[in-house]
């Protein structure tokens, strides 16, 4: 039997790709310690090396970029195989990308192609998937499935605690009104960032004076990627969720499942955080419209929010991002929206007419069971490395 080494952590889809491995015929064994950063810890370099050695593994595998362990896969001729379920990956903007034996796999298209504009050469498309045959055990062994009934739902955070709000009043008043404007054109752009292109060469000068930039001595990200992702990408996904539930809470039953603090939301309904495998797939398939709300920062993908609504039977109503219509359907699988006015209209019409909805839920389901299964998508990738 062939065999394969994943570093486990906790990535949301790990145990499911694990055993799609499994399912497909491999060996899965996990090597699990706490990494000190990316790129630089010894002591788990030296552990990777050891087990490495002692069998013979097809290659690593890792949920995400580490440049460490692609590092560590150079050093010992060992294929490195990673597959993202976050973008864009801020680990992967270092020298390590260029490693021969790497094997990278990203679900952002725009991604892809900038980092193959870059110059790396094994970096393919590879959209996320969903395990329909987990979730229906699930809900054959569940009778707690009337306590997860909403009308209109959203899971996920409000990122109340981004690094923008630490560091906007050590801006002067010039820069704090013009990222408030990139911030308000952006809160209101579907399938759409503007941001790259709002951080000129004469802002992000200014911005070098009051921004610590923190990154190791491989690293290829700079101020214009971190700063756009980890500060103003978190911030305007804050923005872009409170108007949206504040606005659906003034006519409609809304609710969200978070650990973010809503106190403020005076008419949403915070019903806490919820288990990703136990109590989410209840959720979706209970509430009447589930709300994906993609952070900015995800390009053209589609986050694996939306597979996971779909494969629990759940409607799911989504901005709009570029891959859409490559993979589904609109108003037959799921439904997408261009704009809030639109949102709020469509919320309005798919309340009113269940039939449609449930409809497109039943589907949707459908649809990714036979298409966008992990073991599928496994098979996809093992695929293209053996090319």
């Amino acid at each position: 039997m062939k065999k394969i080494l994943m570093y486990r952590w906790k990535a949301y889809n790990y145990k499911d790709i694990k055993h799609a491995f499994e399912a497909i015929g491999f060996e899965v064994k996990e090597v699990y310690q706490d990494l000190l950063n990316y790129d630089v810890d010894e002591k788990f370099a030296s552990t990777l090396k050891e087990m490495i050695k002692e069998d013979v593994y097809e290659f690593v595998f890792t949920v995400n970029y580490f440049p460490l362990i692609s590092n560590v896969c150079q050093e010992c001729g060992l294929l490195y195989v990673c597959w993202s379920c976050d973008n864009p990956l801020i680990s992967m903007y270092h020298k390590s990308v260029f490693n021969d034996v790497n094997r990278i796999f990203l679900f952002d298209l725009t991604n892809v192609e900038e980092f193959k504009g870059m110059g790396v050469e094994h970096v393919y498309h590879l959209p996320l998937a969903v395990d329909c045959n987990r979730l229906n055990q699930l809900f054959e062994h569940s009778k707690k499935g009337i306590a997860y009934e909403n009308e209109i739902c959203f899971v996920g955070s409000l990122y109340e605690k981004n690094s923008y709000d630490k560091l906007e009043y050590k801006l002067p008043e010039y820069l704090r009104g013009y990222f408030e404007a990139t911030m308000e054109a952006q809160r209101d752009l579907q399938g759409v960032n503007i941001i790259d292109r709002m951080l000129t060469p004469e802002i992000l000068m200014e911005l070098e004076n009051h921004f610590e930039l923190e990154k190791s001595e491989d690293s290829l990200s700079d101020l214009n990627l971190i700063f756009s992702v980890t500060t103003l990408g978190f911030k305007i996904a804050q923005k872009q969720r409170r108007r949206i539930l504040i606005d659906l809470s003034k006519h409609h039953d809304v609710s969200i499942y978070t650990n973010s603090k809503t106190s403020d939301l005076i008419r949403v309904k915070n019903k806490g955080g919820v288990d990703y495998w136990s109590e989410m797939p209840l959720v979706f398939r209970n509430s009447k419209i589930n709300l994906n709300m993609t952070i900015p920062n995800i390009k053209s993908g589609i986050p694996l929010r939306i597979y996971d609504i779909l494969g629990a039977v759940g409607f799911c109503l989504t901005n709009f991002q570029a891959e859409l219509p490559m993979f589904f359907e609109n108003e037959k699988h799921l439904v997408w929206y261009y704009s809030n006015e639109d949102l709020y209209e469509k919320v309005d019409f798919y309340l009113r007419h269940e039939s449609e909805r449930e409809r497109i839920a039943e589907s949707g389901r459908e649809f990714v069971s036979e298409n966008y299964s992990y073991e599928s998508r496994i098979k996809d990738m093992l695929k293209i490395i053996k090319k």
